[in-house]
């Protein structure tokens, strides 16, 4: 299980006073691939999907959670959440993450 934290500056701004939905998306992705990582997965994003639940003020700091689920071959599959400074649910994600091939490498 990776977990970090986020705060989200000016910088990040979507809607008037809060987070832009795809600054919130990148965090999850880097999570969900940091997961992978962590766990000897030598992979990148094929496809993740975000479920937003709430919006996010600017300058707020927020936890991220993400772990691989399940692996099958060179798939893996991986959820991640995003919490505000009181354990609310900001969004979620899941995603499939591809292995990449040792000549990538090379």
């Amino acid at each position: 299980m990776l977990y970090a934290r986020a705060w989200f500056g000016r910088e990040t701004q979507g809607p008037p006073g809060h987070v832009h939905g795809g600054a919130m998306a990148a965090v999850l992705d880097e999570a969900m691939g940091g997961a992978c990582w962590m766990n000897g997965h030598r992979a990148v994003a094929a496809k993740i999907s975000v479920s937003f639940i709430a919006m996010l003020k600017l300058h707020s700091e927020t936890t991220v959670e993400a772990r691989v689920e399940r692996t099958d071959g060179r798939k893996i599959y991986v959820r991640a959440k995003m919490c505000d400074a009181r354990a609310t649910p900001i969004a979620e994600a899941d995603g499939l993450f591809i292995v990449l091939r040792e000549e990538v490498f090379q």
